[in-house]
């Protein structure tokens, strides 16, 4: 059963930390608004969601995909770049725990999910402001015994890997190349890759996250909308417009894997009354 975690909007979300973006005011309750709009949407697709509550001692929270990695036979919990982040790790720990057994990023290194993207057998992970060589050279560690390629690519100009790039299916990269190395895509011999360029006029389209056969993208983009769509994909859009004052993407916002369907079941029902609570 396809899952995501989620967390629910922390209602200190106007103090969550900024790297490349300016602040400015952001409205708590819309930004809760669309979170749920999101939410629903990933059920729509058919994704069993476990959503968390919201954490007023975390801003940050809500971006659950920067706290571990999942693969299918285990999940590294992250160790953040800030400090500050770090009690997020170990509030999700168990909820990841239920699913898969636990590994860690241990000191010097630094990991944030949000510098990691699945292909296949392959991670890619981005060297960031916010991941370190030695946290990808642990993560190389703990999964290429089960058979997973590692490879690092170079972020500049953006917060994480999936801020500038992403896989919308059939080994197509969806890249802003002003941010993102995309030669690390198409040097992979396995899988083979092709890279698609962000219109100039949309830098923040290559976030995207892909559900089965959709990729879904944030409202906005119309140009990077409608050239997905030449290139036969199914598009959705959702409107992320006041997260992304925090410099949020549609993947940092749930963790989306494959999960035991009793495993997954027995966790949303658990989490359901708390999260309406």
């Amino acid at each position: 059963m396809l899952t995501a975690i989620t967390r629910a909007v922390s209602p200190a979300i106007a103090d969550c930390l900024l790297t490349y973006m300016d602040r400015e005011p952001i409205d708590a309750h819309k930004a809760a608004t669309q979170h749920e709009a999101y939410c629903a949407l990933l059920k729509e697709l058919g994704v069993s969601v476990v959503c968390l509550p919201a954490d007023p001692e975390c801003p940050d929270s809500v971006f659950v995909e920067d706290i571990a990695v999942v693969a299918d036979e285990v999940a590294v919990l992250a160790r953040m770049h800030d400090p500050a982040r770090a009690p997020e790790v170990e509030k999700i720990a168990e909820t990841i725990g239920g699913y898969r057994p636990l590994e860690r990023i241990e000191e010097p290194g630094t990991l944030e999910g949000g510098d990691v993207i699945r292909v296949g057998r392959t991670f890619f992970v981005g060297l960031s402001t916010r991941t370190n060589a030695e946290g990808a050279h642990q993560l190389k560690a703990i999964l290429e015994p089960h058979g997973y390629q590692v490879k690092t690519v170079a972020v500049t100009g953006c917060l994480h890997l999936s801020t500038g790039a992403s896989h919308v299916g059939d080994g197509l990269m969806l890249v802003n190349p002003n941010w993102v190395d995309s030669t690390a895509f198409t040097r992979c011999e396995y899988p083979a890759l092709r890279v698609l360029n962000v219109p100039d006029d949309e830098p923040w389209a290559a976030n995207t996250m892909l559900v089965r056969d959709t990729v879904v993208m944030p409202a906005g983009f119309p140009k990077t909308c409608a050239m997905l769509e030449r290139h036969d994909r199914t598009v959705r859009t959702v409107d992320i417009s006041e997260l992304m004052k925090a410099e949020a993407g549609l993947t940092c916002m749930r963790k989306l894997f494959e999960a035991d369907t009793a495993a997954a079941r027995k966790l949303a029902e658990a989490q359901a009354p708390t999260a309406r609570a």
